[in-house]
C-alpha cells in the first residue's frame, strides 16, 4: 500500500508541475498579446505558427462519418450519421456530442436529413452507404418529430442500405428516398421511393432490377418536381465485388417521379459503377456527376 501511495503521489506531483508550466506559458502568451499593437488578435500569429490541425478521432473504421445535417435555423445544432456508430447530436457547434439513436434497431447509418419546413423533424436512413466487406446493414427508415429525442420506424425494412432522403421544400408530407438495397443479395426494398403522407406509406417510383439500386438523388431548387437519380448495379461476394454494369446510370423526372428518362448523353459508353450527383444552386441547369466506369473512363462530368 505504501508503494502505491508513493506512486500516486509521484504522478500527482508530475501533473502539478505540468499544469504549473502550462499556466506560466498561457500567462506569458497573454502578456505578449496585450503588447501587440494589433488588437484583433488575442495572441499574435508567431505564437501559434508551429501549431497544425491534426485528427483527434475516431481512429477506428467504425467511426466513418457518412452524413451531416445542420439545422438551417440554428447552425450550432447539427447531427452526425456514423457508418457503424449511430446518430450523434450537438447543440454547441460540436464542442460536445450526445448519442440519440442507441436504443433503436440499427447501429449502422447511411444518411440523415432535417425537414426544411420544421427543424424538429429529422429523418434517418439506416444501413451504411458504402460497399466494402466491413459494411453493416440497416433495418429501414426512421423519423423523429422532437429533434432526435425519440424515433419512429417508418418502413422500408428490407432496404438494408439507404443513401439519400429528400423532403419537399414546402410540403413535409412528400418525402423521397434513394435505397441501394441489399449488398450481398438481390431484391429487397431497392430503388427510389416516394411518400405523400409523411412516411406512413411508400411507393416505389423508380426501379431497374433486383440487382440495381439508387445511390444518389438530387432535386432542382427551382422546381421540386424535377429530380435526378443515379442507379448502381452492384453485388458483393466473399471472393469479389461486382461494382458496376450496364444497368447503372442517371435518370431524370420532371413530374415528381411519375415518369423517368435515362440520361446518358456525355457519359462514358462503357459499364458504369457508382455515381455521385450534385446540382448548381446558382444555375440549376448545371448538374455534376462523379462517375465510376470501366476501362479507366471514370471521372468528373
Amino acid at each position: 500500500m505504501a508503494f502505491l501511495f508513493e506512486l500516486y503521489l509521484e504522478k500527482f506531483n508530475t501533473m502539478l508541475k505540468q499544469l504549473t508550466l502550462l499556466l506560466f506559458v498561457t500567462l506569458s502568451i497573454h502578456v505578449t498579446s496585450q503588447k501587440n499593437d494589433d488588437k484583433d488578435y488575442f495572441i499574435n500569429q508567431s505564437s501559434i505558427s508551429a501549431l497544425q490541425f491534426r485528427c483527434v478521432g475516431p481512429a477506428l473504421t467504425a467511426g466513418r462519418i457518412v452524413d451531416i445535417a445542420v439545422n438551417p435555423e440554428n447552425h450550432s445544432e447539427y447531427y452526425l450519421a456514423v457508418g457503424s456508430g449511430g446518430v450523434w447530436k450537438t447543440n454547441n457547434h460540436g464542442t460536445t456530442f450526445s448519442p440519440v439513436f442507441d436504443s433503436y434497431g440499427s447501429y449502422s447509418i447511411g444518411c440523415i436529413t432535417i425537414d426544411p419546413n420544421n427543424p424538429n423533424i429529422v429523418w434517418v436512413g439506416t444501413g451504411e452507404n458504402n460497399n466494402q466487406r466491413s459494411v453493416a446493414y440497416g433495418d429501414g427508415i426512421y423519423k423523429s418529430e422532437n429533434g432526435g429525442a425519440s424515433w419512429t420506424k417508418m418502413g422500408l425494412e428490407k432496404s438494408e442500405h439507404i443513401h439519400k432522403i429528400i423532403v419537399h421544400p414546402t410540403n413535409s408530407n412528400i418525402v423521397y428516398v434513394a435505397s441501394n438495397g441489399p449488398l450481398w443479395s438481390e431484391g429487397g426494398d431497392r430503388g427510389v421511393y416516394k411518400s405523400t403522407d409523411g412516411g406512413v406509406t411508400w411507393e416505389r417510383i423508380l426501379y431497374v432490377s433486383e440487382n440495381t439500386g439508387a445511390t444518389d438523388l438530387i432535386m432542382d431548387p427551382r422546381d421540386p418536381n424535377i429530380l435526378y437519380a443515379s442507379m448502381h448495379q452492384r453485388r458483393r461476394h466473399v471472393w469479389t465485388y461486382i461494382g458496376g454494369g450496364p444497368e447503372s446510370g442517371i435518370h431524370k423526372t420532371t413530374d415528381g417521379g411519375r415518369t423517368w428518362k435515362k440520361s446518358q448523353s456525355g457519359l462514358p459508353a462503357v459499364d458504369l459503377g457508382r455515381i455521385g450527383l450534385d446540382i448548381s444552386p446558382i444555375n440549376p441547369d448545371i448538374v455534376y456527376a462523379i462517375v465510376e466506369a470501366s476501362q479507366e473512363e471514370g471521372g468528373f462530368y
